[in-house]
């Protein structure tokens, strides 16, 4: 699977790219939204890990971008959040075209599990 995370915290994004790596499958990172936008927009992903919450901009200013502009469907993203979300914010998201929004933290091999069986 080539896989493109999008998230701020260093921590996660350096274990999730070994955890990945070590898995066997690509993994594509970036720690700020415009470049993962950019990247997004440069290559194409089986999925894409996206945290919603990040400073100057964010992952729903790329989801609403990408919906504003046509081209959420060409993407499957899988957002991330350590915050507490609305219902009513997990309906704007789903309308938008987020395929799923999961809650951080979160079991590496339980990830995983979760993305096969969302590109199978």
């Amino acid at each position: 699977m080539d896989i493109l995370l999008i998230d701020d915290n260093h921590d996660i994004t350096t274990m999730f790219s070994k955890f990945f790596k070590l898995k066997g499958h690509n993994i594509s990172v970036s720690n700020n939204g415009q470049n993962g936008l950019q990247m997004m927009e440069a290559a194409k992903f089986d999925v894409i890990l996206l945290d919603l919450a990040m400073p100057d901009f964010s992952g729903k200013d790329i989801v609403n971008y990408l919906y504003d502009n046509n081209k959420i469907n060409s993407h499957t993203i899988v957002t991330l959040t350590a915050s507490s979300i609305s219902d009513d914010d997990k309906i704007e998201l789903k309308s938008k075209g987020v395929h799923s929004i999961l809650r951080k933290p979160i079991d590496p091999d339980e990830l995983l599990d979760y993305l096969e069986r969302v590109k199978s």
